[in-house]
């Protein structure tokens, strides 16, 4: 068995472990194909048989079982068919329902499997990856094994079925003429894996040319603000072509290997055929084979190896499944590396002090981030970090959510290692506000209540109040009912942190983690959003990461971050004294060389 035979069948291998718990439905779905193709076959037979009572009449096959009149004998074959088709059309609605059901119902499963498994990936695995080629594995790929399960499965069976039933008949009426008719099928096999082997990593290149493409879309329609600005609609679409044109000519080459496959086959058909033709009809002149017996081995000749013919497009059918079918386990069997312990804590009341000892980090070796951390910060108290782009403000907010692990050192929450605690549980006694807001198409009101499962509006809009948004909702066309759209782009900035910082209000965390929360504002909500922080921040852990300094002039301690170390820590009035970085930052951004008290 070539590699690339070994390789589909590994993964088909691995999908019916995954189907593990539909083996009952399989099984019934593959038993109704079976005997939809043993009903299909019988007609052959049976018209054979009749052929037999007509030339044969008292003499007849039907006679030898006690019933002599040839009408009644055609009688009992009108009935005999009638309950043939009856179950033949039984059985092709039932292979038909359970295939179908089937298909949908693990689609739907291994969709779903593979979208939770990709929300509990941690964010170092999305680094590297395209959005659009993990929704193309979710939904195209998920389909193309729909599309096997819809109808390849059930081919694949009827094949089998149709040789054995089939062949059966053929060595009890003529072992010579089976041989003959048999001949072709070899051929018919070798060329079929000979095809799967060539077509395989031609699939493979099918699926990853998709998604790649599908990247591409999603990246441009995502980015498609910046695509106007930029006037670069015709250099995108010519992008776009290029993909497009790429994931065609990697069709074209596959399609190539596939249909050449039809022609084969169709050649050694018609040499069993043939032989067979002419080989039982000699044997009926010379009388060593009954007229009907040779009608049979004619009909039922067609009825082996014509069905062949599709076994091209079953295992087209076959390999495309197969190629996404790696693709979704890949995914699903990507492992978690950031995951509750096995004796991991649910946090009940959460005080908010929170203590980084000796803490490093990188993202990617010999790069280090953060270098020997150590803070302890007290509960309900407000405390804001500043640097440099680059200098590990965020990753300190990251590695508190668990969305990342330190490489060496402790994080606690209320003296308790955070890698120790549920995740949800941690995650949800932490509100985040980020620079980078992302609203989810739906209305203000949704947004607000995102996170918090059952909120009555009395709590949305007390949160709207808390976050100085009121206002400006209720200017909106449709109030808390107005549609804000994919990623909030009906709203302006403001707005739209506005609503984040109401979003993480209405979750009443007891650390609320800003990042660049007022980065995106004017001075009027900038001003609005103080006011708020001010009203909110008493009575919880409050972490600001800020660049413009005049947010922060209030916080309790103030540390100052270079190149992943924490070089100055105070309040706003004793770093201004030290006369250091933040001193530099603050004139530099105010112009005041004396300070300010804010």
């Amino acid at each position: 068995m070539s590699e690339s035979t070994s390789t589909s069948f590994q993964a088909l291998a691995r999908l019916l472990r995954y189907a593990s718990g539909y083996r009952r439905r399989i099984t019934l779905a593959a038993l109704y194909s079976a005997l939809n193709k043993l009903f299909d076959v019988m007609p052959e037979i049976l018209i054979g048989i009749a052929i037999d009572v007509v030339v044969r009449q008292q003499d007849s096959f039907v006679a030898g079982l006690g019933i002599s009149d040839p009408k009644w004998q055609m009688l009992l074959l009108a009935g005999l068919t009638l309950l043939i088709w009856m179950g033949e059309s039984l059985f092709e609605y039932l292979h038909l329902v359970m295939w179908r059901n089937l298909a949908q119902d693990l689609q739907h499963a291994m969709r779903l499997d593979a979208y939770r498994h990709v929300q509990r990936l941690d964010l170092a695995y999305f680094e590297d990856r395209s959005t659009g080629n993990l929704v193309s594995i979710l939904n195209d790929d998920v389909n193309q094994l729909e599309r096997f399960f819809n109808g390849g499965a059930n081919s694949l069976i009827q094949v089998v079925t149709t040789l054995l039933a089939v062949g059966g008949v053929f060595f009890a009426v003529s072992p010579l003429i089976a041989l003959m008719a048999f001949t072709p099928i070899p051929v018919i096999i070798i060329g079929a894996f000979y095809f799967q082997r060539r077509a395989q990593p031609l699939y493979a290149e099918v699926r990853n040319r998709v998604g790649m493409l599908a990247g591409r879309l999603s990246g441009n329609i995502s980015g498609i603000t910046t695509i106007k600005s930029f006037a670069t609609e015709e250099f995108e679409a010519g992008a776009i072509r290029q993909d497009s044109e790429a994931y065609v000519a990697a069709n074209r080459k596959a399609i190539a290997i596939s249909s050449a496959f039809i022609p084969i086959i169709r050649m050694a058909i018609l040499a069993g055929f043939v032989a067979t033709f002419l080989l039982g009809g000699w044997m009926t002149l010379e009388g060593r084979l009954n007229v009907g017996a040779y009608g049979v081995l004619v009909f039922l000749t067609q009825r082996l190896l014509w069905p062949l013919t599709g076994l091209a497009e079953t295992v087209d059918l076959f390999e495309r499944a197969m190629a996404s079918s790696r693709r979704i386990l890949d995914l699903i069997e990507v492992p978690v590396r950031i995951r509750d312990q096995a004796d991991a804590k649910i946090l009940a009341k959460v005080r908010g002090q929170i203590q980084y000892h000796d803490i490093c980090f990188s993202y990617s070796a010999g790069h280090p981030v953060l270098e020997n951390i150590n803070l302890d910060i007290p509960a309900s108290s407000t405390v804001a970090f500043v640097g440099q782009t680059g200098s590990g403000k965020s990753t300190l907010i990251k590695l508190l959510l668990r969305f990342y692990a330190p490489d060496s050192g402790r994080l606690l929450l209320d003296g308790e290692p955070v890698e120790g605690l549920q995740l949800d549980s941690l995650r949800r006694s932490i509100g985040l506000v980020s620079q980078d807001v992302f609203l989810f198409h739906g209305t203000v009101r949704e947004n607000i209540a995102y996170g918090t499962p059952g909120a009555s509006f009395e709590q949305v809009t007390a949160a709207a109040d808390a976050a100085e948004a009121s206002e400006f909702i209720q200017r909106l066309p449709q109030g808390y009912d107005t549609l804000v759209g994919e990623r909030g782009q009906k709203l302006s900035g403001g707005q739209r942190q506005r609503l984040s910082i109401a979003r993480a209000l209405l979750k009443d965390p007891p650390v609320l983690i800003l990042d660049e929360a007022t980065s995106a504002v004017d001075n009027e909500t900038e001003a609005a959003i103080q006011r708020s922080l001010l009203r909110i921040s008493h009575t919880r852990t409050t972490l600001i990461i800020a660049h413009r300094l005049s947010t922060i002039v209030h916080a309790d301690t103030i540390h100052v971050l270079d190149k992943g170390r924490i070089v100055e820590s105070g309040t706003h009035l004793e770093l201004l004294t030290a006369n250091g970085i933040y001193a530099s930052l603050w004139r530099v951004q105010t112009g005041d060389k004396a300070g300010a008290e804010g």
